[in-house]
């Protein structure tokens, strides 16, 4: 097909005559053509489809200069190009010339419409697909063969140009993963939607293990064209392992946060908005979760405790004053039951940019309060030991000076002083094995007289220790000395009273009488049916401990009698309140 110039050689027949079969095949084609004079760069002939396509008259396009086409230089060169219609509007054509041959001969050019579809899928855009590391695929339903760019192929490990077999890719994966993908594929086939599958495997060639993302389109049938499943393929191992490495340093998070009982907030401090990140910040501040998070505004205004608000502020001014760490401390009221907390707040001010002033605020909280009770409570302790330590040396050397001024001998000290020590340090121990620092007083009674219970009973129900009163727990300011009260009673009984023979009997009674002023102890120590009793001739230790160690420490009042039937003493003391801060359950 085609005819010389005016300065070729003349070809056999006239490309132009509509007698010539090569003339009716030129114009019935199914396909524009054109042939373009190259020494004029005019058209020398275009068939009818180039012609309608364009929206010329039949007949009109020859002897026209090409810049019909397109003001582009290389309008015919070979690709895409753009064209433009007699309206004047854009047309994307392919160009396929003929090979050139001797100058001045006449050229052919094949013209075919493409579609935006086709464009995309250019040759230009496949590197664009490589350099985003996307490799390109196509299953033709018909032969299920899998047809695969190199990209693809180098993704999955195969050489290039290999066609494969959708077995051959499922055997890369694990049978679960398998039914998964096919499932997934075959749910959005039947639905006429995109895909989008992420699979684990291991490329063919080397055995290493993978994550790739297959996105897809089933295409219909159309004709006698059986469908095509045509998507992406792309390896996003590092992809997946930087979001794993990032769930697992999120769970760790949540984990340490759960366990330290810490809540996690951010604040946002244009639009004072808050958003708190995990359930223990709502507890620590008594709220449900769909009422939302607080606000600086009505933390500061609502819910801090108003003698903490100034103290607050600073700390956030100076926080953000010197780029440095939020530290703060306050009492919340919290919501669900008006209890008031002491929390600790730490946090830290962001930006968005390293020259940008900060934007919000991203910290923890902790509920403090049981950890400020225990702290307090300690210190309180702390004080009591070093006031009972005080007490407790002046007691012994007391109990020394005294001893010693009272024994006849060594041998009577030392039993004098070793008893009386036992009984301080068993005093000690009762105190110190109650949580509440006291000491009950039926158990110092029955302590120190138990070794005298077991004597000979003269009559059916009769005892010779009687106590009698109610439950009462002695503070230990006064649980000491009232301790070596009963220690001095029972040891003088037991040497020249009641006690001092088989017959004898003490009876001990008690109670408590509460006014205005507080409790107050009433006890009477009663002995009979032991040896006459006489007044005594000098002063001994109990009595100075009776007199002087009960009336200056517990403030007691004492009386005492020497009836002939046996000892009396009452004392009348007041019971201190106990210390609220030293109650382990207050």
């Amino acid at each position: 097909m085609g005819s010389g110039s005016d300065r070729g050689s003349p070809v056999p027949g006239d490309a132009r005559s509509p007698a010539d079969p090569y003339r009716r095949g030129f114009e019935e084609a199914g396909i524009g053509l054109v042939i373009v004079d190259p020494a004029t760069n005019r058209i020398y002939d275009a068939n009818r489809f180039l012609t309608t396509l364009l929206g010329y008259e039949a007949g009109s396009l020859p002897g026209q200069p090409v810049t019909v086409f397109g003001d582009d230089p290389d309008v015919l060169s070979a690709g895409i190009r753009r064209w433009t219609t007699t309206s004047g509007t854009p047309l994307d054509v392919r160009i396929r010339p003929s090979a050139a041959t001797d100058e001045g001969h006449l050229r052919t050019f094949v013209v075919e419409r493409v579609d935006a579809d086709d464009i995309v899928r250019s040759e230009e855009n496949r590197a664009a697909l490589t350099a985003a590391g996307l490799g390109e695929w196509r299953i033709d339903l018909a032969d299920g063969l899998l047809r695969v760019s190199r990209r693809a192929a180098h993704i999955l490990g195969f050489p290039p140009g290999t066609s494969l077999t959708w077995p051959q890719v499922a055997g890369l994966m694990e049978a679960p993963e398998v039914e998964r993908v096919k499932a997934t594929a075959r749910a959005a086939m039947r639905a006429d939607t995109p895909f989008a599958i992420e699979a684990r495997l291991r490329r063919a060639g080397d055995d290493i293990e993978i994550r790739v993302s297959a996105r897809g389109q089933a295409i219909g049938a159309v004709g006698d064209r059986s469908g095509i499943v045509v998507g992406v393929l792309q390896d996003v191992t590092t992809r997946v392992g930087a979001r794993d490495a990032l769930r697992e340093s999120e769970e760790r998070l949540r984990i340490a946060t759960s366990l330290a009982e810490l809540g996690i907030f951010e604040w946002h401090m244009l639009d004072d908005q808050a958003v708190w990140e995990n359930e223990r910040m709502f507890a620590i501040f008594g709220r449900r979760p769909e009422e939302g998070a607080l606000g600086k505004r009505e933390f500061l205004s609502t819910v801090l405790h108003p003698d903490d608000r100034p103290a607050f502020r600073r700390a956030i001014s100076t926080a953000l004053r010197e780029d440095s760490t939020l530290q703060a401390s306050g009492r919340i009221q919290r919501a669900h039951d008006g209890a008031w907390r002491i929390i600790d707040m730490a946090g830290r001010f962001e930006s968005d940019a390293p020259d940008r002033l900060p934007r919000r605020l991203i910290g923890v909280v902790a509920d403090v309060t049981e950890r400020r009770i225990a702290e307090e409570r300690q210190a309180l302790l702390i004080r009591e030991l070093h006031h009972r330590v005080k007490n407790t040396l002046a007691t012994v050397q007391a109990i020394v000076g005294s001893t010693a001024r009272t024994a006849s001998s060594i041998e009577s000290f030392y039993e004098a002083f070793v008893g009386r020590i036992m009984s301080l340090a068993h005093t000690h121990s009762v105190l110190t094995e109650d949580t509440w620092q006291t000491a009950s007083l039926r158990n110092l009674l029955e302590n120190e007289l138990r070794p005298y219970g077991d004597g000979a009973s003269d009559g059916p129900g009769a005892r010779r220790i009687v106590l009698d009163g109610p439950p009462v727990d002695l503070a230990s300011e006064i649980a000491v000395p009232i301790g070596m009260a009963i220690h001095e009673l029972t040891t003088n009984a037991a040497k020249h009273g009641a006690l001092s023979t088989q017959e004898g009997r003490v009876t001990i009674t008690w109670n408590v009488t509460e006014n205005a002023g507080g409790k107050t102890l009433h006890l009477e120590w009663s002995e009979s049916e032991g040896p006459p009793v006489r007044p005594p001739t000098r002063q001994g230790f109990g009595s100075r401990l009776l007199q002087r160690v009960l009336t200056a420490q517990v403030r007691a009042d004492i009386a005492t009698s020497y009836p002939p039937e046996g000892f009396r003493l009452t004392m009348t003391a007041p019971l201190p309140a106990r210390t609220e801060g030293l109650n382990p359950l207050a």
